[in-house]
């Protein structure tokens, strides 16, 4: 019998606009997700007094309410397993929040309904009344620190490592579905495919060799793989951090230079000359309150993010991606005099002549 299985939504794979070549679809594929880095994660647990799901009783006819909240030794999980990933010396900072408005991570503790977590920026999509992770069964068992880290790895827009086409993996395909059709997941075809048997694009997949040591693949008993042939046997990962997955969040989310950061001055562009998932920081100290718009110029495909600095924090105030349209990254947002904000720019690839830059006007 197999354990209990991270069960991510199912999406649509990454369809960028036709006509691409392919380094440039390549580049918007890998980083569509990523968030830009210096980015502050502020994350959010429901409350289990006021915040849950109603949903059905098996066999009953009658509905129950099933709360969202989890208890202390649940938070103080996930609590250690963000300092895990940030002790890495990421670019990334993870912040608890006591306001749902504020956090882009909103993590809830509903049994029942799975463990599983947004991908990356997907997070943004969710309505703050919404969850972005939850976990379906209890952390604190032995082993089960694990799919905290995983969840955290989604989070960061990491996918799962066996679903690598690199991996080599040959499935009997009903036995998987057999086995997940059983207890504990009770999968129907369509998850068990997406989770599992689904091949990623190469270009979504965290690197170009099949980590089998990675905190994003999992556990599998005997007789579900065929190929390779050691893992017919099964599949029995650590459950930590691997030297792979470090060295991938590292490389997306390098460590942050301190220094000086150039400011953007309204109707004056500044050269970014970027390579494909490099990043430009600019600060704007507005002379006046008003509407500013922020973005991007020339032949290039952008993320451009604006923070406000709050207490010291850099809080996300608007982004914009071009993923992959003729459009620049524009972003409209209003900007206080006497207040400080952040100017991210991350760049997937520049598809043609001339020079990028970026303006606030």
């Amino acid at each position: 019998m197999t354990g209990r299985y991270c069960s991510l939504a199912q999406q649509s794979a990454p369809a960028p606009a036709p006509g691409l070549t392919a380094e440039r679809r390549g580049a918007l594929v890998a980083g569509n997700r990523i968030w830009v880095n210096g980015t502050v994660l502020h994350y959010w647990f429901f409350d289990g007094d006021t915040d849950a799901s109603v949903i059905a009783v098996p066999g009953t006819g009658s509905m129950r309410r099933v709360s969202w909240g989890g208890g202390q030794e649940q938070r103080d999980v996930v609590r250690d397993c963000f300092r895990e990933w940030r002790d890495l010396g990421i670019g990334l900072s993870f912040v608890e929040v006591g306001d749902r408005s504020e956090a882009e991570l909103r993590i809830g503790f509903q049994p029942g309904d799975g463990s599983w977590s947004a991908v990356g920026r997907d997070a943004l999509r969710a309505g703050q009344n919404e969850r972005t992770m939850n976990f379906g069964w209890d952390l604190t068992a032995p082993g089960e620190r694990g799919t905290a880290l995983h969840q955290i790895g989604h989070a960061l827009g990491m996918l799962h490592e066996h679903q690598s086409p690199y991996a080599g993996i040959t499935w009997d395909d009903e036995a998987v579905y057999a086995d997940l059709a059983g207890p504990p997941n009770f999968w129907g075809r369509d998850t068990t495919f997406h989770n599992i048997l689904r091949k990623l694009d190469p270009d979504e997949v965290n690197g170009t060799v099949w980590d089998p040591h990675s905190i994003m693949e999992y556990p599998f008993p005997g007789g579900l793989i065929l190929e390779p042939e050691q893992f017919r046997g099964g599949l029995t990962p650590p459950g930590t951090l691997s030297v792979a997955d470090k060295e991938f969040v590292l490389r997306w989310y390098p460590p942050a230079e301190r220094g000086r950061t150039p400011a953007l001055v309204p109707f004056r562009s500044v050269p970014l000359g970027l390579g494909p998932g490099e990043q430009a920081d600019f600060t704007i100290e507005p002379p006046q309150t008003r509407e500013y718009t922020v973005g991007t110029f020339g032949a290039s495909d952008s993320t451009v993010v604006v923070f406000e600095e709050r207490d010291g924090e850099s809080r996300y105030l608007a982004g914009h991606d071009d993923g992959g349209t003729p459009h620049n990254a524009t972003v409209r947002a209003r900007l206080v005099r006497g207040r400080r904000y952040f100017v991210r720019v991350r760049q997937y690839s520049a598809w043609g002549s001339g020079e990028t830059a970026v303006m606030c006007w």
